[in-house]
């Protein structure tokens, strides 16, 4: 049973209002609204869910575009040629006066198999920025590469606050070891608890 039927026979039973409806369902009022006007306009049928599909595709182009651009694209790869969309876009714009954009002529060569998607970059959603929820829950250690102006190189041991940003030690060193690392905590631990 879908939650249109459902909302509708509990309706029928209970004789709640539809504010009443469609706050313990968590609808929204106006879509309960339409759902009882298909009813009172269809009867039974007007709580089957309809088709999502637009009636109209407007970025969608015709066949023929489509079938001359697949065409394009493995004419010009037979010769050796480039064969991305710019090329084909070139070629197309010869043949008709407005034709297809580069991102129209993209979309087709993917959906029909030649492009395969290769993404060079993460997308920004993957990055997830860890902070902690309380001052001194949480610290991080880091170590900076430093060089003087005599050439001479320092590695600088850097212990933040993962919450507040607060650098709670920082010490240098010519090469910082784990033991150097381990003693640079106990000390901030000592001086202001541990994390």
């Amino acid at each position: 049973m879908d939650v249109g039927r459902y909302v509708f026979e509990e309706h029928l039973r209970t004789k709640a209002s539809v504010a009443e409806l469609a706050r313990a369902h968590g609808l929204h009022r106006s879509w309960v609204y339409k759902l009882l006007a298909r009813y009172r306009r269809y009867g039974e049928a007007g709580l089957v869910a309809g088709s999502r599909r637009p009636r109209t595709s407007p970025g969608r182009i015709s066949d023929r575009y489509e079938d001359e651009i697949v065409a394009l694209r493995k004419q010009l790869s037979d010769k050796g040629f480039d064969a991305g969309a710019q090329t084909i876009l070139a070629h197309l714009a010869r043949r008709y006066g407005q034709p297809p954009s580069v991102p129209t002529i993209s979309r087709v060569l993917k959906a029909r198999g030649f492009v395969v998607p290769q993404p060079h970059k993460r997308p920004r959603s993957s990055y997830k920025h860890f902070v902690a929820s309380l001052p001194n829950e949480c610290w991080q250690a880091d170590v900076t590469h430093v060089a003087m102006a005599d050439g001479t190189a320092f590695e600088v041991l850097n212990i933040i606050d993962d919450h507040s940003r607060v650098c709670v030690m920082s010490r240098a060193y010519v090469s910082t070891r784990a033991t150097d690392v381990v003693r640079a905590l106990h000390y901030a631990a000592a001086r202001l608890g541990l994390p």
